[in-house]
């Protein structure tokens, strides 16, 4: 597969499914906004602006799935997300969905062969 279609399915899937992405990352470990925005960057080579994360992290707060506590380290004070036992509870329902529809998958393969 060609690097370029490689790095559009991860834009993609990042894009469509950033709340659950998110979850994940904070399960974890707890992470302010900017370190978020920074490990999607290493990680997956993907740039995650100020404008679409905060918005979504603040939602996910309000729907129950993270909850925050405010830190204060080196002068600044940081918004530190965790994820939440009905957050976890999303997640998992996310992967065994998932896990459902690639075995389908799988199985129509394995048919059609």
């Amino acid at each position: 597969m060609p690097e370029s279609f490689k790095n559009g399915i991860v834009e993609r899937v990042f894009r469509n499914f950033l709340d659950l992405m998110i979850l994940r990352l904070v399960q974890i470990e707890p992470m302010w906004g900017y370190k978020i925005i920074k490990h999607v960057e290493e990680q997956h080579q993907i740039r995650l602006r100020h404008g679409a994360l905060y918005p979504l992290l603040n939602k996910l707060e309000k729907s129950g799935f993270l909850r925050s506590k405010k830190e204060t380290k080196g002068g600044r004070i940081r918004k530190i997300y965790e994820i939440t036992s009905k957050g976890i509870q999303l997640a998992e329902a996310y992967d065994e969905f998932l896990r459902g529809e690639l075995k389908k998958n799988e199985s129509t393969k394995i048919l059609q062969e």
